[in-house]
């Protein structure tokens, strides 16, 4: 299987991937954008990323941390924390984990046609790139209420989209995510207000990260072909 080399550490991050400086959520700081906040303009503004970044993600982490404060979960990492917890905790824990994800998802010259292996499992999987772009963006503008739209893998190895409502995410059904699109109102809403399709238009076109996508179908291992 090919997979995609490393993406460089980014210059405003400082960072190669890693959501958080530390493992365990009493440790936890929630780590730079992998960006500059106006760098996703005209299709994100520089408002919505910081409200979006500095009050709603910050503010799920600064909740989760508050609820588990003492107890054994604090020593967990992330994903298995979103992996075997319920009720409220799940609730912030996901955020934390499907914020993070969507940030690395997004790119300023992002929106590029995917190429190699990525593009051979689309292509296999969905019959095109443009039928998989397509189904990403009829799966954002269509869904009901608050939530995300994903591209992910399968441990069949087969590449699908879909939808998740409010913090759920593919991890709960042991899919591999590769990118995903939040649409929950807070993340386009000052910029075009009720206008979803035009802001998961721009994110298709102009911002998802591809190669982001390519190194987490490396990273979900060997598939069936």
């Amino acid at each position: 299987m090919t997979t995609t080399q490393p993406r460089k550490r980014d210059e405003h991050s400082g960072h190669e991937g890693r959501s958080f400086e530390c493992s365990s959520v009493r440790e936890w700081r929630l780590a730079p954008l992998p960006w500059a906040p106006d760098a996703l303009e005209p299709h994100i503004g520089r408002r919505t990323v910081e409200l979006h970044y500095g009050k709603h993600h910050r503010g799920y982490l600064d909740k989760l941390r508050a609820a588990i404060e003492g107890k054994p979960e604090a020593e967990q990492d992330l994903e298995q924390l979103v992996r075997t917890s319920q009720g409220h905790v799940f609730n912030m824990a996901a955020q934390v984990w499907n914020h993070d994800f969507y940030w690395r998802s997004l790119a300023p010259d992002g929106g590029r046609r995917p190429q190699g292996e990525l593009l051979a499992r689309i292509e296999r999987d969905f019959g095109s790139f443009e039928t998989c772009r397509e189904r990403l963006a009829e799966a954002a503008s269509g869904h009901f209420g608050s939530g995300y739209a994903w591209l992910a893998a399968g441990r069949d190895g087969r590449l699908r989209v879909l939808t998740t409502h409010d913090a759920e995410n593919p991890l709960g059904g042991g899919l591999s995510p590769l990118l995903t699109i939040d649409v929950w109102e807070h993340a386009y809403y000052l910029d075009v207000q009720n206008d979803r399709g035009r802001y998961v238009a721009g994110v298709l076109d102009h911002l998802l990260d591809w190669d982001f996508a390519a190194q987490n179908l490396g990273r979900a291992g060997s598939v069936a072909e």
